[in-house]
């Protein structure tokens, strides 16, 4: 193998077909290539499922009322279910082991002005522990916390837009911002990973909000963080008990679907990461195709180059060449080009991968990459079967007879 003449030789041949030389890199880089795209689509396409969730909380559920569908106790239906503080305190104080912790959340939106800047934006009336389901990072002042809940105060926390929106380059901490006709004091800005829009909200104490409202206790939705030690089946049963006893405390009709909505992040990410996990096991599936389509294409290489060889072959072995170095002849010269292309194919699609980034992102697809030992291991998959393809033909070609050989036209 480590032969300098049979690599002389190998460079002049390929040298003199440059056209089948380059048929039989093209099969098998082109095949690594799209792999590698195929499969950095399919970690792209999990990655994009990460990327939603990410910024949020995963160990949260969501509490939201409807409106009843069916009659139950007595109660007719399309009923509108309301919740207020009453089954916030009762949640806490039933469900207290599973908690990490809750708050209510009460939307609103309106006009917000500063000055002589105005514009609008949405206004979310919460509690402290709020900032951890949203994951809310703080850039300046603090976020609200008990004794703002408590005292009822009028303190907002704005969003890194809104302080550009309203105030430009100035400082907003200190300031008083109109928000729908009441005064609040900016005690703090915070930015948020989920982009822009979640950059353009308000935040206020929640009891303050029903304060303005004539001092109501209606809460527009509940949120629940469970403890993370409970794991997923922990939290299908949490949710199950959940809904079980707000049901009943609502008098709503256990069958009824549209009463109550609880949305559990938790497992709609596990959804979203089997459904991710099947889709990418079909673009792997569809990538492997490729490398059996390029298996295939150096098999069929390889027939034309050992019938083009035949009566070179049959003069090699007139001259006491054995079938052993006929075959590692050929798969010397195979194995080569396969591997030199094989990997040029591999860099060319990490590449390609790189240069997306975030350009794919309007199409679920963010930041789509491959590791490199998967590349590195399907492009050795490749070299291997591929000599595989190309020992049948040369096996073939060893136990052609001399005469026979020099016979082929």
């Amino acid at each position: 193998m480590f032969s300098r003449d049979n690599w002389k030789e190998i460079f002049e041949t390929i040298q003199k077909n440059k056209l089948r030389t380059f048929l039989s890199g093209f099969t098998v880089a082109l095949g690594i290539l799209i792999f590698v795209v195929l499969f950095g689509f399919g970690n792209g396409l999990i990655n994009t499922f990460d990327d939603f969730f990410g910024d949020d909380a995963t160990n949260v559920f969501y509490l939201f009322p409807g409106r009843t569908s069916m009659p139950y106790k007595g109660y007719k239906s399309n009923r509108q279910i309301e919740f207020d503080n009453g089954d916030l305190a009762d949640i806490n104080k039933n469900f207290a082991p599973f908690l990490e912790y809750s708050t209510p959340r009460i939307f609103r939106s309106g006009l917000v002005k500063y000055k002589e800047e105005s514009n609008n934006y949405s206004t979310r009336a919460v509690g402290p522990d709020y900032q951890y389901a949203e994951k809310t990072i703080m850039m300046k002042g603090r976020y609200l916390n008990k004794e703002d809940i408590k005292n009822k105060t009028k303190y907002a926390v704005i969003g890194r837009l809104v302080e550009k929106d309203l105030f430009g380059t100035n400082t907003s901490i200190g300031e008083y911002v109109d928000i729908s006709g009441s005064a609040f004091k900016v005690i703090g800005v915070f930015q948020d990973d989920g982009g822009d829009n979640e950059e353009r909200n308000i935040y206020i104490p929640y009891t303050t909000r029903q304060l303005i409202e004539k001092n109501n206790d209606k809460l527009d939705q509940i949120v629940l963080a469970f403890k993370p030690e409970l794991g997923y089946a922990g939290a299908m049963a949490f949710e199950k008990s959940l809904n079980t006893f707000l049901r009943e405390k609502k008098y709503i009709n256990p069958k009824d679907q549209n009463g109550l909505f609880i949305r559990n992040v938790a497992d709609q990410l596990k959804q979203n990461q089997q459904f991710a996990r099947v889709l990418q096991l079909i673009v792997a599936f569809v990538a492997f195709g490729t490398i059996i389509a390029g298996i295939i294409g150096i098999s069929n290489i390889m027939v034309f180059v050992v019938k083009e060889r035949t009566k070179e072959l049959g003069i090699r072995k007139a001259l006491g060449a054995t079938p052993r170095s006929v075959i590692g002849t050929i798969l010397l010269e195979s194995i080569f080009i396969t591997t030199i292309s094989g990997f040029i194919g591999m860099l060319i699609g990490i590449g390609i991968l790189g240069s997306l980034g975030e350009k794919l992102k309007d199409y679920f697809i963010t930041n789509p990459n491959i590791n490199l030992g998967t590349a590195i291991f399907a492009t050795v998959v490749l070299i291997i079967f591929g000599a595989l393809a190309g020992y049948i033909p040369a096996r073939r070609a060893a136990r052609i007879k001399p005469i026979v050989a020099l016979r082929d036209e």
